[in-house]
């Protein structure tokens, strides 16, 4: 099972809260199989739980399937064994567009690759994110482009492949915030960035998190993102068959 480790004496909001409820996140027996060139390995996390506003940092050897979970637990990919709820609800449990329905609502992602739409500007990317949330529409391109303006997007209009790499991944760190989700899961988030946007794109994911009792679950390599949490998850890594 991975160890909390405290870095820091003070707890995060809702951290240690025993009220009703239910976790932002909690995983429970999680077993995940995939088969490579290097063969057969199994990532296996017997329990992971983020209350509403914990912000936690999951770090572990190159290949220890961090990203991998952080796709399982976006129903993104589909677990062997194991369960994965939301806010009290199972990922495992939605199918098709409702299991999409559900992660754009919940769930903030930012991902190594972006993801952003080709063809479309930074700002019509971080609208289309806001489909999903309770903002009335025409209070969406405003949303945007505060966010947007916060991360040092000076040309929101521009096509999102005219942007530069680290703007891209600003637009993609807007985007993931935009719907006030429950939980905000951040691979690498500023491996693109230089340090002075790196810390700008963090003070904006953390804040916001902070802001509506959201949950982070952060992926990084980075050393100085071990200041930015209190609690530190270590994940074991992947098993070798055979």
């Amino acid at each position: 099972m991975p160890t909390v480790e405290s870095a820091s004496s003070q707890s995060q909001p809702g951290a240690g809260s025993a009220g009703a409820a239910p976790p932002a996140l909690s995983v429970r027996d999680l077993s995940f199989t995939y088969r490579s060139a290097d063969g057969t390995f199994t990532l296996k996390l017997p329990r992971l739980e983020l209350a509403r506003g914990q912000q936690v940092l999951l770090t572990g050897p190159s290949g220890s399937g961090k990203s991998t979970l952080l796709a399982l637990v976006a129903g993104l990919l589909e677990s062997a064994a194991g369960s994965v709820a939301i806010n009290g609800t199972s990922i495992q449990a939605l199918r098709g567009p409702a299991r999409d329905a559900f992660r754009g609502r919940h769930i903030g992602m930012i991902f190594q690759t972006f993801n952003l739409l080709g063809g479309m500007s930074a700002i019509e990317n971080v609208e289309l994110a806001l489909m999903f949330s309770d903002l009335p529409p025409p209070e969406h391109r405003q949303r945007a482009q505060t966010l947007l303006g916060a991360l040092g997007i000076a040309h929101p209009s521009r096509a999102v492949e005219r942007l530069s790499v680290g703007q891209q991944q600003r637009v993609a760190i807007a985007r993931a915030v935009a719907c006030k989700p429950v939980l905000v899961l951040a691979d690498e988030p500023t491996a693109s960035l230089d340090p002075a946007n790196a810390q700008a794109a963090m003070d904006l994911i953390q804040s916001t998190c902070r802001q509506n009792h959201a949950a982070l679950l952060c992926v990084s390599h980075d050393p100085a993102m071990t200041a930015r949490f209190e609690h530190i998850e270590a994940l074991p890594g992947l098993i070798a068959a055979g």
